[in-house]
């Protein structure tokens, strides 16, 4: 069984992008601190690549995260729409006429943030310009903190589309944005801008960067936000540097920020939704399975996700989906194909939009089908979903 895609999965492109550089598999693999037997495994389909081992074999060969991972490619529906929301975010200073109140902002802001949970990507993608624009002339006229808050909060579902499909130059310029709105909104605006901002650090690679901007914002967040807001920003920021310690490998910093982020979560009963994200015990335990897999702890993640699965999710699909995915990453490390292939169908059924340019999820079943060497029909039907050729 073999499978083939009209781009490369990331295990794939590692080899490409090697060969386009004339360099050995020794080689690289001496550069980028990782083992030849496993760079090879990797590039033949035999082993999931990480985007902590990516990140390293980025930088062996002067590319970026994103290259390694490979870029979802637009459709032409989407190319229309991303023309359409390049045109709004030049336009920040430069309002036209206010068409919207703010009930109305308001109420479409909130629907943009449902679309955002449920992992509707396409649909993010059709109503995020000409909300865009329509906050912006708004807030520009009433020059309101709340008004300026619904802008940094649309710049902040633009940065998630966009790391979503590896679009690093348009996340980049979506958070150089929500940042300069948050200035102009309030504290905990701010917080969450300085957590899309570390965001960034992260989907490029740059792992220690972004953790130097997660410490930089509890420092400020500390001192500027009080009670629930106080909690909530800080927590979230803190499950954002577990996430950068997890991909970097350190797993003393890991432990650090998942000690605090479980210290913050403790102060809630049950997560709560501000400003588009989630905080609380729930999420931080999504995160803990995520950061588990990361630093090889595989039976630790799936103990987490266990007790997880054990009671109905509060968390929307754009939480469960990628728990799923991790869950299947622990599985396969574990020899568990079966186990992983069940979770990777489990993702595709809870976040489609998400599974299908979610890198993990690309990596997942480009191994499974070279690991499979015999028909699989659950297998076939999942591949086909993803346009992968079986």
């Amino acid at each position: 069984m073999s499978g083939d895609t009209g781009t490369p999965g990331p295990g794939r492109n590692v080899a490409l992008l090697r060969k386009q550089r004339g360099m050995s598999q020794a080689t690289l693999a001496r550069r980028a601190g990782v083992s030849v037997s496993l760079l090879s495994k990797i590039e033949i389909g035999d082993r999931a690549l990480s985007q902590g081992v990516a990140a390293a074999l980025g930088r062996a060969m002067s590319v970026t995260l994103d290259e390694v991972l490979g870029r979802a490619q637009p459709t032409p529906n989407s190319e229309e729409h991303l023309k359409e929301l390049r045109s709004s975010i030049r336009r920040f200073d430069l309002p036209g006429e206010a068409s919207a109140d703010f009930a109305l902002l308001t109420r479409e802001l909130d629907e943009l943030t449902t679309l955002r949970s449920n992992a509707k990507l396409s649909e993010v993608l059709r109503k995020t310009p000409g909300l865009l624009a329509n906050a912006t002339n708004h807030a520009h006229a009433v020059g309101t903190p709340p008004a300026w808050a619904i802008v940094a909060d649309i710049y902040s579902a633009v940065y998630w589309l966009a790391a979503r499909h590896r679009w690093m130059d348009l996340a980049e310029l979506a958070v150089v944005k929500q940042r300069l709105a948050a200035e102009r909104a309030t504290p905990l605006v701010a917080t969450v801008a300085a957590r899309d901002e570390a965001g960034v650090f992260l989907n490029s690679g740059d792992f220690e960067g972004g953790l130097a901007v997660v410490d930089r914002a509890i420092v400020e967040a500390e001192s500027t936000t009080s009670g629930l807001e106080r909690t909530f920003g800080v927590g979230q920021l803190h499950l954002r540097g577990l996430t950068l310690a997890g991909r970097l490998g350190d797993r003393a910093e890991a432990e650090r920020h998942a000690a605090a982020a479980w210290r913050r979560a403790g102060e809630l009963p049950e997560d709560v939704r501000l400003h588009g994200i989630h905080f609380g015990p729930e999420n931080t335990a999504h995160h803990l399975v995520a950061t588990s897999v990361d630093l090889d702890q595989h039976r630790k993640a799936l103990e987490v996700a266990d007790q997880l699965n054990r009671h109905p999710p509060t968390l929307p699909a754009t939480r469960t989906g990628p728990l799923h995915l991790n869950e299947a990453r622990a599985k396969l490390a574990l020899g568990d194909r079966d186990g992983a292939l069940e979770s990777l169908t489990r993702a595709w059924g809870s976040a489609p939009q998400l599974a299908k340019v979610h890198p993990h999820s690309q990596e997942l079943l480009r191994v499974l089908i070279s690991l499979h060497r015999r028909s699989n029909p659950r297998l076939t039907k999942l591949a086909k979903s993803a346009g992968v050729t079986v």
